[in-house]
């Protein structure tokens, strides 16, 4: 009698690349809706955008690589690279800003290094850091969130700013931009102002700045979604998100005045984002429990190191991917021991 065999792997994974990719985008769905409401619907059509870019780079570089399209277009990996460069942009950036960046995002950070799975650099920070330095006034054009100075755009409006680069009513750039929270502070502290005289500006909110905080909560909320269906481990956020806060809380207990208190630091900008969604990339970060820790609170002192002493009011891009270069390394030296593997007997010195 003859028996069928088959060869490995003989058990079914209980997750596959598609089915963890897609939970990511529902888990990032609070959070843009939430941005959204604060900034317009320019978030989504930034979104839609990047998406759309993501989605034909990858098939492009498929094609060229004589790859199948569809089943790797199923994965959604292109679709959540996507989607978390569109959260970084200014919900009125132009169209071009968005198509580079994804564009090398998907074809040089990706594709280059032999596609997913080998990508040593986080895809969406390489091209969000690109399209930072190439591009720096667009990246700045931030428009003041709702409750501070409703101004209402339509989705015409939206796209006419976007595609045409035209302001509806006869708005120029510096009537409806403003400086984001971390750019404020840091500006003003620098003119020695102090921290109690600074927080009385309306664009701050309870504790962190208007609207960014309950931002900042939608995507805290995804990530315990994520943290809750096992998609990604706890080590590396709780190490991003705590040694963020130590690094602010040591500095503000010693200058309140003079340093920005840790709730500050934890819900402003993109922390909670990159702790949950940006810093956890399964390709480009450390892998071993040890490692992880590591890795993340690298990722959270160099986030408050930049923010206070660098020329970025944030800086989640270059703290991730300076992080990324060392994971290798990280691993290295944090491997677990072996089940089953003793550790080597201590030598003794007998003496001639």
């Amino acid at each position: 009698m003859r028996f069928r065999t088959h060869s490995s792997p003989h058990m079914i994974p209980a997750h596959d690349v598609g089915q963890l990719m897609r939970r990511v985008l529902y888990a990032l769905v609070p959070g843009t809706l939430a941005m959204t409401w604060y900034f317009g619907l320019g978030v989504l059509v930034n979104v839609l955008l990047a998406v759309g870019f993501a989605v034909g780079f990858e098939a492009l570089m498929l094609l060229a690589r004589r790859r199948p399209v569809i089943p790797v277009l199923g994965d959604y990996s292109a679709v959540v690279t996507g989607w978390l460069f569109a959260l970084a942009l200014p919900p009125l950036t132009p169209w071009w800003v968005t198509l580079v960046g994804v564009g090398f995002a998907i074809v040089v950070a990706k594709h280059l290094y032999g596609g997913l799975g080998y990508n040593p650099f986080n895809p969406a920070m390489v091209g969000y850091v690109v399209v930072l330095l190439s591009f720096p006034r667009e990246l700045i054009l931030w428009v003041p969130p709702m409750g501070f100075d409703d101004l209402g755009f339509s989705i015409g409006e939206v796209t006419a700013a976007i595609f045409l680069g035209q302001l509806p009513r006869e708005l120029t750039w510096d009537m409806i931009t403003t400086a984001t929270p971390l750019d404020h502070m840091k500006t003003e502290l620098a003119q020695n102002r102090t921290i109690s005289e600074i927080r009385e500006h309306p664009l701050f909110g309870s504790f962190s700045g208007h609207g960014w905080e309950w931002i900042a909560n939608w995507f805290l909320l995804g990530g315990l979604f994520l943290l809750f269906m096992r998609v990604i481990s706890w080590q590396i956020p709780v190490a991003v998100l705590g040694s963020l806060a130590v690094m602010a809380g040591a500095f503000w207990v010693i200058d309140p005045d003079a340093y920005a208190s840790p709730a500050f630091h934890v819900f402003s900008g993109a922390s909670i984002l990159c702790a949950f969604f940006i810093a956890t990339d399964p390709v480009s970060a450390s892998t071993t429990p040890r490692g992880r820790l590591i890795y993340g609170a690298g990722i959270g002192i160099l986030l408050y190191v930049i923010r206070t002493w660098g020329n970025y009011p944030d800086a989640v891009a270059f703290a991730v991917l300076l992080m990324n270069m060392a994971a290798p390394t990280i691993d290295h030296y944090t491997q677990p021991r072996a089940f089953g593997q003793n550790p080597p007997p201590p030598r003794r010195d007998n003496g001639p």
